[in-house]
């Protein structure tokens, strides 16, 4: 029911100013429907130049502190669906789930850290009692890769081994301090992940492989890391021995880098502040500091001995790497599903074409395509299911990509098969 004076078929985005927040936003105006955008966020000031791209009328804009508890809840009463775009999702989204429950207004997010996907999944009877859907990891990754994945696993009789996949290209200087943060958060510590058919932890960005993530392109280098991925695939695949989450940033350097960066954060030698701003410093053509080069050295100079990454790369990359250079984007998504068709042993594999796209062109345009299809989606569908749910629980593939579409990706550009 709508609160007095409430619209039923408002859809209220917190932490609209965000960088895939805004393209959530501007696919999600294009979208049949007719509904009405609650734009909020802690700057508002700042959703000016979005405003001024969407069509006159569609969306209002509003000032929220999400922590503020009377707030969020006298803005979200009656709405048809709350989406929270605001990161990291690891202190943001307990307290607007918590809100959303307690005024029965369906929740989607695209969350990418495990301890927050946990939690909540872990509030699924309350989401039913409350009769109202929470969905989670709507986004790129978690989010399309799992929607891959079912539509992959849905070539073959039987599933043996599944590996999830992310690759992102240079993106500066579009590089969000909570996408910085996520990134150190992931690439070191533990990494949950599936294997011989039960939970394990594994020590993130340690283990590697290589995939065909890049169509044209020789196999990319991937690392281990924690994602949501193989937490929620189980309940979807119970009988797969092994469930992986791999990732990879380019140019190569990065990844040592970043997850050199997560280790003197994990120990305690620098604060998260402190390693980020060093990032996001470099991500915008400045210099840094001498201690975060330091850091970041230590790890590109491991890379190189291991053989993940060679002296010529590591030369180029630190040499252009104060100077503002930008390399030209490489990036995309795979989800490749071992196991059996018709009694023989086959593979399966879906991947995007993020090179030739005009909409999944990089990380935050496909996550914010992803999280306006999962939205559409949802909006379609109001009232199918209550609970708490991962994007291969509720959203089927055909229907999935006839999302996107309506969002304006066009149907060829959204995943490939490969073979």
């Amino acid at each position: 029911m709508a609160g007095k004076g409430q619209k039923p078929n408002r859809v209220i985005v917190i932490g609209a100013a965000g960088e895939m927040s805004r393209i959530a936003v501007e696919r999600l105006a294009i979208a049949p429907g007719g509904w009405e955008l609650v734009l909020t966020d802690i700057r508002p000031e700042n959703l000016e130049p979005l405003t001024r791209k969407l069509p006159v009328g569609k969306a209002t804009v509003q000032r929220l502190d999400l922590f503020d508890g009377a707030a969020l809840r006298s803005l979200i009463d009656g709405a048809a669906l709350v989406l929270l775009g605001a990161g990291p999702y690891i202190r943001t989204s307990s307290p607007v789930i918590e809100a959303c429950l307690d005024a029965k207004v369906p929740y989607l997010d695209f969350d990418d850290d495990v301890e927050s996907t946990e939690h909540a999944l872990s509030l699924d009877q309350k989401a039913k009692a409350a009769g109202i859907p929470i969905y989670l990891g709507c986004g790129a990754s978690p989010g399309l890769t799992n929607v891959m994945t079912v539509d992959a696993a849905n070539d073959l009789d039987t599933v043996d081994l599944i590996d999830v996949g992310w690759f992102i290209g240079d993106e500066r200087p579009n590089v969000g301090r909570a996408v910085l943060e996520h990134l150190l958060h992931i690439s070191a510590g533990d990494c949950i992940t599936w294997e011989n058919g039960r939970r394990v932890v594994h020590e993130g960005f340690v283990e590697t492989d290589r995939f065909p993530i890049l169509r044209g392109e020789p196999d990319i280098l991937l690392y281990e890391t924690a994602h949501p991925e193989p937490v929620t695939l189980p309940r979807r695949f119970p009988e797969a021995r092994r469930i992986r989450c791999l990732g990879g940033l380019d140019p190569a350097a990065l990844n040592g880098a970043v997850r050199s960066l997560g280790l003197a954060v994990q120990h305690g030698r620098v604060s998260v502040k402190e390693a980020v701003d060093f990032v996001e410093d470099i991500a915008t053509g400045g210099r840094g500091t001498a201690n975060g080069w330091r850091i970041a050295l230590r790890g590109m100079i491991r890379q190189v001995r291991r053989d993940e990454n060679s002296v010529g790369a590591l030369a180029k990359f630190l040499a252009t790497a104060t100077v503002g250079h930008v390399y030209p984007y490489r990036g995309g998504f795979l989800a490749r599903v071992y196991g059996t068709k018709d009694g023989k042993p086959a593979v399966s594999t879906r991947r995007t074409a993020l090179r030739t796209g005009r909409v999944f062109n990089n990380m935050g345009g496909v996550t914010g395509t992803a999280a306006a299809a999962f939205a559409v989606l949802a909006l379609e569908e109001a009232g199918a299911r209550v609970g708490a749910f991962a994007p291969e629980d509720w959203a089927d593939p055909a229907a999935f990509y006839r999302a996107l579409e309506q969002v304006g990706v066009p149907r060829h550009e959204i995943v490939e098969t490969v073979v």
